[in-house]
This record gives C-alpha cells, sequence and structure tokens, in this order.
C-alpha cells in the first residue's frame, strides 16, 4: 500500500515522501496514529500544498535552532559532584543531570537529544553535543567540579 508519510521517520523515510508499506502496518499503525495517510489521486494534489507548508516549517525551525544553538554554545553548565581522591565520581553525571542543568538556566530539551555516549564519571571539563534539529547540533561545555 503506497501512503503520504505526515511526519519524519527514521525508518520509512522524510515527511512528505510516497512510501510503500505492507497493509496491515498502514492500516493498523500509521494512518490511525495519523503519520501517514493513503496515498489517493486527492491525497496526492493535497501534499504539493502540504509540501509548501512543511519546507515553511522546516524553514523556521532550523532558524530556531541556530538561535538556540548560539545561546546554548555561549552557556557554561557547573555541576557539582562528590568525588573521591583521585578525581573519580560516586556515582556519574547523565544526560538527565545536563537536562536539569539546562532547565534551570531557561532552556527546556528534550534528554534524548542530548548525544552524550557515556555518563561522565570523572572531573573535569566536557564538550557534550545536543542535537536540537537534523541540521543543527550545539556543543554545550559541562564543568564537573568537587562538591
Amino acid at each position: 500500500m503506497k501512503v503520504i508519510l505526515l511526519e519524519d521517520m527514521e525508518a520509512l523515510g522524510m515527511a512528505g515522501e510516497i512510501v510503500t508499506v505492507k497493509d496491515g502496518y498502514a492500516r493498523n499503525y500509521l494512518v490511525p496514529k495519523k503519520k501517514a495517510i493513503p496515498a489517493t489521486e486527492s491525497n496526492l494534489k493535497r501534499l504539493d500544498q502540504m509540501k509548501k507548508r512543511w519546507e515553511a516549517r522546516q524553514l523556521k525551525a532550523k532558524h530556531d535552532a541556530e538561535r538556540l544553538k548560539e545561546r546554548m554554545e555561549s552557556l557554561s553548565l557547573t555541576l557539582q559532584r562528590r568525588a573521591g581522591d583521585n578525581e573519580k565520581l560516586f556515582g556519574s553525571v547523565t544526560s538527565m543531570d545536563i537536562e536539569r542543568a539546562l532547565n534551570e538556566e531557561g532552556i527546556s530539551i528534550d534528554r534524548k537529544k542530548i548525544l552524550l555516549e557515556e555518563p561522565i564519571k570523572k572531573l573535569g571539563i566536557y564538550q557534550v553535543p545536543v542535537r536540537l534539529h537534523p541540521e543543527v547540533t550545539a556543543q554545550i561545555k559541562v564543568w564537573v567540579v568537587k562538591a
């Protein structure tokens, strides 16, 4: 069954694309969750109008992400943690801790967008990437200091 995607889906494609999926997947998941619509003739005509709106929305989202990137990169987060003699932390600093520190600074970011490969387990200064948009990634400076 051919469907028009209404939102970006990692496994299928970008919003506005026409993709072929199994009938059951389209009927039972994509269409009821409003992630896609059937690729009928009338929906294909509406696709052009939808693409123009999506492009405008994407352009605005990218512009907003770039402004947020500038703000975040000028920011320096300081997290205090208890540590042992060899600068090893009792516990670790996770993306949840970074999300909480960003919220205190007035920046609301989903922690899934914080691309911390492993929890931070030592004192020091770290550059942590944050994906704000598929084309915009900010690098925030995180200072982990002894409490």
